[in-house]
This record gives C-alpha cells, structure tokens and sequence, in this order.
C-alpha cells in the first residue's frame, strides 16, 4: 500500500478509506461474488410476527447444535428477537422467490397471505421451504451495522428441493436438488 492509501490486487488499483479498511463500493462488489442460500428469519413477539429476508446465516456449531445470523440494527426482526430471545429461519426454495423479495422491504404486512406454521418457540415458519430451524438465543456480538445472533437450534425440519440462490444483487436457482 503507498502513502495515499493505494493497493494494487491482480492489476486492479483499489483506494482504502484507512489502511485497515476496504471501500464500501469494493468490499460490496467483491462480497456480492460469495454465492448464498437465501433465509427469512422470524419471530413473534405480543402476539405480532416479524420477519425478514436474510443471507448472514451460516451453521456455528454441531456439538451442540448453533446458527450464526446477522440481522441490521435498523431492523424490526432483529429488535424483536433481541427482546424474545427466540426466532426460526426458513431455508428458501428455488420457488420462493417472490416470498425473499417481500420480506427484504421494510414495514408490516409481510405475513399476508403466507402459509406458516409455528415452531416450538412461537416463531413462524414459511410452508415450502427446505429446511426450518427453530432457535433459541445464546449469545449476541455488535459487528459493525449488525447484530450477530449465537444460537441453540431446539428442532429442525428440512425436505428435498433445489435451494433459493443469491449472487450479485440478484436470486437465481442452483438446479439438483435431491
């Protein structure tokens, strides 16, 4: 890196707002190239579901059983959970596109019309989907924008089907399946 905070990676010239930092637009670029599954996670809380598209979620641990998901602070899920301290995510299927839109926008409504059913925790749990887990939080870390949720999985339920996909800004489907 020289003196104005410059680098130069495979010919590409890229600028650092500070030695330790990536820009924004390339961190988002080169991020966007990781493909993901696609999740909504839920909660409910006085009777009020919540819920919220979310690709931040990766397994932590088998022994005992854990998820990591991330969730924006400015979200209403995240803030939900946070008090509930329980939640589910629904693995998406190649065909629940739509549904992965829907619960990406902000405001209420999102549950209109969507067929759940409620795990152990209260939390729903979108029909159709490939896998459902339902979790209880252990452990919460402040990274940067997001919260990061540690926790327990208490049931989980999954079927065959091709996953939902994200890459680029945009959903695709992988095929397979089985």
């Amino acid at each position: 890196m020289d003196a104005a905070g410059r680098a130069q990676f495979n010919g590409v010239m890229a600028q650092f707002a500070h030695p330790a930092c990536v820009e924004v637009d390339a961190f988002r670029d080169a991020i966007g190239r990781f493909l993901t599954g696609v999740t909504i996670v839920t909660t409910q809380l006085d009777g009020e579901d919540f819920g919220t598209t979310a690709s931040a979620v990766t397994s932590l641990s088998l022994e005992p059983p854990m998820l990591l998901v991330c969730l924006n602070a400015t979200s209403d899920t995240r803030n939900a959970i946070l008090d509930r301290r329980t939640f589910a995510v629904s693995v998406l299927a190649d065909h629940q596109q739509q549904l992965a839109r829907r619960f990406a926008d902000k405001g209420r409504g999102k549950f209109a019309g969507v067929e759940i059913a409620r795990g152990p925790s209260g939390a729903p749990l979108v029909d159709g989907a490939l896998a459902s887990l339902d979790c209880r939080v252990s452990d919460t870390i402040t990274g940067g924008t997001h919260t990061v949720f540690l926790a327990h999985v208490i049931e989980a339920w999954a079927r065959d089907g091709a996953p939902l996909a994200y890459f680029r800004g945009g959903f695709g489907q992988l095929g397979g399946g089985a």
